[in-house]
């Protein structure tokens, strides 16, 4: 899309496709060729979906809507219908070898050819703790600290559709798709490294099992009947430093100048829209898609001034929608990356996996009771108890339950009637715990570090920031409001109607971070090691992407290293970027021409690496020249 508005601008310069057009009704020939852009891409794309026959079916008719003729296939640039065309063709054929690997329907490699294969046997979700069902014996988990995939009775997959019982890790082959404004040193490497979450017995020992503890606590939130209240205002959550949670609220409103009115809800009504609201789990549209939604809020918002990074003149609203979703997908594009190359190299494990483990262990508080072992949970009041022969007696607080096995109080699970009934918070057995998510579902299909929800909207909301000139939402609050008894999507609730408030769009993220450590699918490490790295991809996506729309990115310089490897060979390195030839040339004096030494057209923004069999000549002069490629 933005590349089809592009060719219609004398500054701006197209992503990928570069060429320019001329008409004398510009509006008119943009929307055309967005149209037809927009349209080819998303019929190859749905092509491999599973609703494709109704999807592909419903995009021609919208072309038909709008009055385009479907079966226009020129590319010829002249026309803005062929210029679409054009478009969609050089950006398929870019995307095509991206890595996502697209004709393969995005399936990882196979095993023997790099792709990833599981550290450890599938949990059987239904039965206790890590036991794995169906081996040789049962056996528990291997390794604790590496993810284990779930084998899920009746499971949905991301969109809602059935897939087979065991997880298989989706989107591993990420580690090798092409960023947006990223360069790493080897392919093997993380684009981003935070460093290692956490881990069990080894390094972050005590943090691991402090968090195992936040998240036990955070799921005996998960009710509307324990009488706590909190206040959820902009004056009194939010504000945090990036990668914390230690901000209390902003003092003002700035668009007011007023402080922000108390919004007191019920604890366990916020928990629980928390999770469900940002969750984005089967049938939602991901949490991309949800900041794109929040992006189409802010354009909407009445009276909100579209200005390119908050100054300059005010533009229209094709220009200002393009731009943003360009600049915010590409970031999320990055934070995928980052993401994805991360839980793909350290495969961290994932909360239901580590409750249970510990649980099944026993108790780490005291070795003269029973059930002792230095890897279980510790014991405190209210929240994890030792199961006694008294306290499993009938009418007793862990009724039914095993003597001698460690008693959580968390959220059950759904309800049996999911429109009529809440489940709340009751005393079960530690290695049943489930997060607060559908039984169908239970944790993403992927390891754990770092959380992608926490990626995303960092990114997602640095780009806002700079793209609208302010962290705050127009009007200094953004809202969303949850009605009573039927928002949730697997229980009942909220109690009470909830209306979500934000000051910033780092707010929101931070929130949307927050809130898969109440889902029970992320510790908080890997929430905020996912905000640090999101903001780095928001950055550096905005960085480019400002470039494309000054045209600066055409005279923006080349950085050039020269090194030596030995007696008799040489490294030249260089910066690239993404549809530009590159010439490496050199001359014996600044009075004579360049010579060529190579040329390139890159794909990737990286590092163009050149080796010589000889060492570089003290006497010679070197320079890179970039050009868009024709």
């Amino acid at each position: 899309m933005y590349d089809a508005w592009a060719a219609y601008d004398n500054i701006a310069v197209g992503y990928i496709y570069h060429g320019k057009a001329a008409a004398v009704d510009v509006a008119a020939a943009r929307h055309q060729a967005i149209s037809y852009a927009a349209y080819r891409m998303l019929k190859e794309r749905y092509a491999l979906s599973r609703n494709a026959t109704n999807t592909l079916a419903i995009l021609d008719a919208q072309m038909t809507s709008l009055g385009y003729n479907t079966n226009n296939v020129s590319i010829h640039p002249a026309t803005p219908a062929g210029l679409g065309n054009l478009v969609a063709a050089t950006v398929s054929a870019y995307f095509i070898n991206d890595g996502a690997r697209q004709t393969n329907s995005y399936q990882d490699y196979p095993s023997n050819q790099g792709g990833y294969t599981p550290f450890n046997p599938p949990l059987v979700t239904g039965t206790n703790g890590t036991l794995v069902i169906g081996y040789v014996s049962s056996i528990n988990v291997w390794g604790v600290n590496r993810w284990q995939p779930l084998a899920i009775t009746n499971a949905l997959d991301q969109t809602g559709y059935p897939v087979g019982a065991v997880q298989s890790f989706l989107g591993a082959h990420w580690i090798g798709v092409r960023p947006f404004a990223m360069s790493r040193a080897s392919a093997s490497l993380p684009w981003i490294d935070p460093g290692i979450q956490p881990c069990f017995n080894q390094m972050g020992n005590a943090q691991f099992r402090a968090e195992v503890v936040d998240l036990i606590t955070k799921s005996s939130y998960m009710t509307p009947d324990d009488g706590v209240m909190m206040d959820i205002s902009p004056g009194a959550v939010g504000n945090n430093t990036l990668g914390t949670n230690d901000g209390a609220g902003h003092p003002v409103n700035p668009a007011t100048g007023l402080p922000y009115s108390p919004n007191v809800v019920k604890r366990g009504d916020f928990a629980r829209v928390l999770s469900e609201f940002w969750a984005d789990g089967p049938t939602s549209e991901t949490p991309p898609g949800h900041w794109n939604t929040i992006a189409n809020y802010i354009a909407d918002y009445p009276g909100f001034e579209k200005r390119i990074g908050g100054t300059g003149p005010t533009v229209d609203d094709l220009e200002w929608d393009v731009k943003v979703y360009f600049a915010m997908n590409a970031s999320t594009h990055d934070a995928a990356c980052a993401a994805w190359t991360l839980k793909r190299y350290y495969d961290g494990g994932r909360p239901i996996e580590s409750i249970r483990y510990m649980a099944q262990n026993g108790q780490s508080s005291s070795s003269g009771m029973s059930s002792y072992n230095t890897n279980g949970l510790p014991l405190i009041n209210n929240l994890i108890e030792l199961v006694t022969q008294f306290s499993a007696q009938t009418n007793q607080r862990h009724a039914g339950l095993p003597i001698g096995s460690i008693a959580i109080r968390t959220w059950p699970g759904e309800p049996s009637d999911v429109t009529n009934q809440y489940s709340g918070v009751k005393w079960i057995r530690g290695d049943k715990w489930y997060p607060y998510q559908r039984a169908s579902f239970v944790t993403p299909a992927f390891p754990g570090h770092i959380s992608g929800h926490s990626t995303f909207s960092r990114a997602a909301a640095e780009v806002l920031t700079a793209m609208t000139g302010s962290p705050f939402f127009p009007g200094g609050i953004g809202t969303y409001t949850a009605p009573s008894n039927t928002f949730l999507k697997f229980e009942r609730g909220p109690s009470q109607t909830v209306q979500m408030q934000w000051a910033t769009y780092f707010d929101a993220a931070d929130q949307a971070g927050l809130s898969r450590l109440y889902g029970g699918i992320h510790p908080s490490a890997d929430d905020l090691a996912g905000r640090r790295a999101g903001a780095q991809c928001g950055k550096s996506a905005w960085a480019l992407a400002r470039q494309y729309f000054d045209g600066s990115v055409l005279t923006n310089s080349v950085s050039l290293s020269i090194r030596s490897l030995t007696a008799t060979q040489c490294e030249l390195r260089y910066n690239t970027l993404r549809g530009f030839s590159y010439k490496l040339q050199s001359t014996a004096s600044l009075e004579l021409p360049f010579t060529d030494i190579s040329s390139t057209v890159t794909q990737a923004v990286d590092t163009a690496v050149i080796r010589m069999d000889n060492p570089p000549n003290p006497n010679m002069f070197y320079r890179v020249v970039r050009n868009l490629v024709p």
